[in-house]
């Protein structure tokens, strides 16, 4: 009989304000790719990935799922070890839905002043702003 071990990954988010997710039970992670959903298995090939702004999702036994909100950043799985690192990342029961919403109305409107004043800097950075604030929206939703 196989070893439940060799059929399991070792699952671990970090950002400059520390480890956000650690779990070594996850049957599959979905991670969110610059190429596009990167699904990962048990023994999948070594793989590194930039990573965009997105939902990560953990699989377990089950039907049980994680959920995580990545804001970009990489990923590097090797030996059945998924490590993320995030510029920012929160599980889905630490989202504060209020506060994302307000992030999402103060991105909105720096978007609206920065094409009145075609300040592309501005805008892109308001841009950014206004996908994590939908990002975290989303996964707290979901």
């Amino acid at each position: 009989m196989a070893d439940n071990k060799s059929s399991v990954l070792t699952v671990s988010i970090v950002t400059p304000d520390g480890e956000v997710y650690s779990n070594d039970q996850v049957t599959m992670a979905v991670i969110e790719t610059m190429m596009g959903d990167l699904g990962i298995l048990a023994n999948h090939v070594p793989v590194i990935a930039s990573l965009r702004i997105g939902e990560t999702r953990f699989k377990f036994n089950g039907n049980d799922m994680d959920t995580v909100a990545v804001n970009g950043g990489f990923a590097e799985f090797s030996n059945n070890t998924l490590t993320i690192v995030a510029d920012s990342a929160e599980r889905k029961g630490d989202i504060d839905v209020s506060r994302a919403t307000h992030a999402r109305e103060r991105a909105e409107q720096k978007i609206k002043d920065a094409q009145s004043k075609n300040d592309t800097d501005a805008l892109k950075r308001a841009q950014v702003a206004l996908q994590r604030a939908v990002n975290r929206i989303n996964v707290a939703q979901h």
